[in-house]
């Protein structure tokens, strides 16, 4: 039975997520928590390496089985962390699904695009081949696919990447799930094609009363697509708030320093990125401290002692840093 509609459909608490690499074991996930209702819309942004897709990969039970899980993941209550595989396999694609950022590495060279839209149709509803096929081809009409009754028998590589990629979200779809996460859905494609897949998802989504993770990069993208936002960064949410209180009283220096890189329009030609120093810190290598201590421009050695608790600087807005004081005080000059 769904639970009522004021009630979290998916709560992470203290999720950690440790993996086994060349290195020796990383911890590639630390205490990440958050509750998600029906239809709302959560974003994880972060540069590559900060734990945002480990994390829906933790969700959706598709970590390496080598990879040590604490903490809870609750879908309406139960427990998902320490399901069998056997009954993972029926949520996934059902009750939750993903749309991966590289449609050409997530589709099957071998099979058509219509079988594999039709595919979790038959396994989860049971449909038969004769109705699988034809929600296959509503589906990927719906997504905008061109001529779908007479392309559902193509193959993946007959496809742009726009077109690819509108075929993995009539995939993700198929089932109707109650929370779909979408990796960096638009990295491949070009920016108008990213304008229309990303205004797509979120006109499904809204239709059919999604709850959705939208894991990205981009900061404007989190900014047009989602209610509430994390922003990640060594395996750990360094912040996180309603996104318009996180963009108008942005509280972490790591926060500030994504803004102030953002590409503007208007900017003279030649002129460049205000580009954050120094680079991601090996997930086997993190520091006992704040892990953005090593390119802060405001550490003091206490960031180094211990990982800085969430201090709240508004109405659900928490930031882990101990300088909060003087990183929002400076804020102004720092994403200017």
């Amino acid at each position: 039975m769904a639970a009522p509609e004021n009630t979290a459909l998916i709560e992470v608490e203290g999720l950690g997520v440790r993996l086994n690499t060349s290195r020796g074991p990383a911890q590639a996930v630390r205490g990440v928590s958050f509750a998600l209702k029906r239809g709302e819309t959560l974003g994880l942004v972060g540069e590559s390496g900060c734990g945002k897709s480990v994390t829906a990969l933790a969700l959706m039970g598709l970590l390496p089985d080598s990879a040590v899980i604490s903490g809870s993941i609750r879908l309406d209550g139960s427990e998902l962390a320490k399901l069998s595989d056997a009954d993972y396999c029926k949520l996934r694609g059902n009750r939750i699904s993903m749309i991966f950022q590289e449609p050409m590495t997530a589709l099957n060279p071998m099979h058509t695009i219509g079988h594999q839209v039709a595919e979790p149709l038959r396994r989860h509803k049971n449909y038969s081949v004769a109705q699988a096929r034809s929600e296959a081809i509503a589906l990927l009409d719906r997504v905008g696919l061109p001529d779908a009754a007479k392309r559902v028998d193509a193959y993946p590589h007959q496809f742009s990447g726009g077109q690819r990629q509108r075929v993995t979200i009539a995939m993700a779809l198929a089932c109707e799930p109650d929370l779909l996460i979408a990796d960096e859905p638009t990295t491949a494609l070009d920016v108008t094609i990213q304008g229309q897949i990303l205004d797509l998802i979120a006109d499904l989504v809204e239709e059919r009363g999604m709850s959705m993770i939208l894991i990205s990069h981009d900061l404007g993208v989190i900014a047009e697509n989602v209610q509430r936002m994390m922003v990640m960064y060594g395996g750990t949410v360094v912040e996180s708030g309603p996104t318009s209180e996180v963009f108008r009283r942005m509280g972490h220096p790591y926060t500030q320093g994504l803004f102030r890189a953002r590409p503007r329009l208007g900017a003279r030609k030649g002129t460049r990125l205000k580009t954050i120093t120094g680079t991601v810190p090996e997930l086997a290598d993190l520091p006992p401290g704040c892990t953005f201590a090593d390119r802060c421009p405001l550490v003091i050695d206490a960031c180094r002692a211990a990982l800085p608790p969430v201090v709240d600087v508004g109405p659900g807005h928490g930031v882990r840093c101990i300088r909060t004081d003087v990183s929002m005080a400076e804020r102004v000059g720092a994403i200017a």
